[in-house]
């Protein structure tokens, strides 16, 4: 564990029940941050997530949220306001998977993907800097507030049967750039994660026996998969003050997957 205090600084998760979400939710919480966490249908895991932030001594809730909805996006600042008092991190880790050979893709799997990927990232990122502007800074972080999307090494390399994917990943990343050249100024950070090939759910296919997982690790230099928590404590130092100079950047985590 990084040591990192995020004491007095208040979170956001998207998708924050599964996966790097739910990695990163703890990270923040044993940091010190309150953390306000999204779920999309579970509940329960939401919760599990949520008591054990809890147990470490933080303050952690649960919001049902679908981000593609703009007043969605709204009531989850409003909630933030209400259960922690503002926020000063937002981390955009929401999004979902609908593969497909291209011209077996649907329109309606290629827009979800846009509209969660892409579309929801950039209204609730929004949202987030009318609040940073609103309720100005704190003792807590030297910046007005603090956006960290997760991206992918997708957003460089392409993606065969994942276009929906790869495109919004893509569009991310020149989303976040766009945005710290105009925010900075302001003394708003904005960055982005790539994680690389990651023990989650959604990419269990990949990894979960011991052909796949070989196959798997002839792209990764570094020689083994990544975890959640690898990802995790990459955002908890992108929110720190130790990363105030990292403006506009995308952080790698992917044992040399880009190489």
């Amino acid at each position: 564990m990084l040591s990192i205090s995020l004491h007095g600084q208040r979170s956001i998760v998207t998708g924050g029940s599964s996966g790097i979400g739910a990695a990163t939710a703890k990270a923040l919480a044993a940091a010190g941050a309150s953390v306000l966490l999204t779920y999309r249908s579970s509940a329960e895991e939401a919760e599990a997530v949520a008591k054990e932030g809890r147990e470490a001594g933080a303050t952690v809730h649960t919001l049902q949220v679908d981000i593609a909805k703009p007043d969605d996006c709204v009531r989850l600042f409003e909630e933030a306001d209400r259960l922690l008092g503002g926020v000063d991190i937002l981390v955009a880790n929401a999004g979902v998977q609908k593969d497909g050979a291209f011209t077996d893709l649907s329109l309606k799997d290629w827009n979800k993907v846009i509209e969660v990927n892409l579309t929801g990232q950039f209204l609730c990122a929004q949202e987030a800097v009318r609040r940073f502007r609103r309720q100005g800074g704190t003792d807590a972080s030297t910046a007005l507030g603090k956006i960290i999307f997760n991206s992918s090494v997708h957003q460089a390399i392409p993606w065969a049967s994942h276009a929906n994917y790869a495109t919004a990943k893509g569009g991310l990343k020149l989303l976040m750039q766009s945005m710290a050249q105009e925010l900075s100024c302001e003394k708003i950070r904005v960055n982005a994660i790539a994680p690389g090939a990651i023990k989650t759910d959604i990419n269990k296919e990949a990894w979960q026996d011991e052909e796949a997982e070989r196959q798997l690790l002839k792209l990764i230099p570094y020689g083994r998969v990544g975890r959640p928590e690898d990802v995790a404590q990459a955002i908890v130092w992108l929110a720190s003050d130790a990363a105030d100079y990292v403006v506009g950047t995308t952080l790698f985590v992917d044992g040399g997957m880009m190489l």
